[in-house]
């Protein structure tokens, strides 16, 4: 079974686009949904991120979202260590979840996919663009975030012009009816690919 990673700046509209490969009938497994997930559920998890944070970073068993983000978005190091205690048990969760998959192919959605050198084991990656007023538009509607608040998140990813170069397949997602046009052409090609491997 091929993995397809899927990924795209903050904005980018990278999980509208997995919902159309949902609907053509792929199984969608998306990381900052199972991270978010395990930071709830995992006691490991959870007294690491405490360590490192202090006690305010949880309410009960919920984490602070705000108050983490507030933290790692202003220091690099700190993102670092977050994301060495999540990513290996995304990882984990992700093997388990391969499992119980019958398709071509599945995809694995992820906004640093690149950054964290993930896509060595995907068969294929798909970049997810979009301009840049348009990524703060849908930022701004979809959490009431500040334009500042947005800029800080995108200066913590890479550019799209750095990803770029690294994507199988792009897909310019600033008009919903070409980018769904887009979506079929590229997983008519990734069926192809696995029909031919």
């Amino acid at each position: 079974m091929m993995i397809v990673g899927l990924t795209g700046g903050i904005g980018s509209g990278k999980t509208t686009v997995a919902g159309m490969f949902k609907d053509l009938g792929i199984p969608v497994y998306i990381a900052d949904d199972a991270g978010k997930r395990l930071m709830s559920t995992s006691e490991e998890i959870k007294n690491s991120i405490i360590k490192i944070f202090g006690e305010e970073s949880y309410h009960n068993s919920d984490p602070n979202r705000a108050f983490i983000a507030s933290k790692v978005f202003k220091d690099q190091n700190l993102l670092t260590r977050l994301n060495n205690i999540i990513h290996p048990a995304v990882n984990a969760d992700f093997a388990e979840w391969l499992k119980h998959q019958h398709s071509e192919y599945v995809l694995y959605e992820a906004a640093i996919l690149f950054e964290i050198g993930r896509n060595s084991s995907c068969d294929f990656s798909i970049l997810v663009i979009a301009s840049k007023k348009l990524k703060i538009e849908r930022l701004q509607k979809r959490d009431g975030s500040s334009i500042s608040q947005i800029e800080d998140r995108m200066a913590n990813q890479w550019s799209d012009e750095k990803k770029i170069p690294m994507a199988d397949f792009l897909i310019n997602n600033d008009d919903l009816e070409s980018t769904f046009k887009r979506v079929k052409d590229i997983h008519s090609k990734i069926l192809k690919a696995g029909k031919n491997s």
